[in-house]
């Protein structure tokens, strides 16, 4: 890991939440505060050009009237701290982050927040220009809004790299939750 200082008050308020996080299956669950987090406007090329669901799901940063990356950027400032949470599935990763999201939230941090790339329906209903099936669950993807997730969970000696395919048996999935 690196040399950063960590403010004390924020390593010890996010034990609970990484304690909790691992026992719900996450391979790592770490503290990040805001300055670590590395944004990079050009992950939005990746979505618009490698992302098969470019503007078909209601997370996309593609969709009209979602924030745009700037305005996501400004929103996410607001944030000191959170946890970063690995897990080796797109499912586990959400449903791990979305219970850090509840957990925080009902302990008095209201606007704590996850990025978790939403799988939480087979198809996206917005496909069909149908309504969001699951509004309060949904959520972007950690990438989508302009952060560069390789850089950032480097920072931390987490385990990510491209992978030969899609379908590839080991996987890596990130996502965030911006706490305080």
């Amino acid at each position: 890991m690196n040399a950063y200082q960590y403010d004390p008050e924020n390593v010890k308020k996010a034990e609970k939440y990484i304690r909790e996080a691992l026992a719900l299956g996450a391979s790592h669950a770490v503290l990040f505060e805001a300055p670590q987090i590395c944004w990079d406007s050009r992950t939005l090329l990746k979505c618009m050009y490698g992302c098969s669901d470019w503007g078909k799901n209601h997370t996309c940063p593609s969709r009209a009237g979602n924030p745009t990356m700037a305005e996501m950027r400004e929103m996410f400032s607001n944030y000191k701290w959170g946890i970063i949470i690995h897990a080796g599935n797109k499912h586990d990763s959400q449903r791990i982050s979305m219970r850090m999201e509840s957990m925080a939230f009902h302990d008095g941090y209201y606007f704590a927040m996850s990025l978790s790339d939403c799988g939480l329906c087979k198809e996206c209903a917005a496909v069909n220009c149908e309504d969001c099936r699951n509004v309060r669950q949904a959520r972007p993807a950690f990438h989508s809004v302009g952060i560069d997730v390789f850089k950032t969970v480097h920072q931390f000696d987490l385990p990510l790299y491209t992978l030969e395919s899609r379908d590839a048996p080991e996987q890596n999935w990130y996502s965030a939750v911006f706490v305080e």
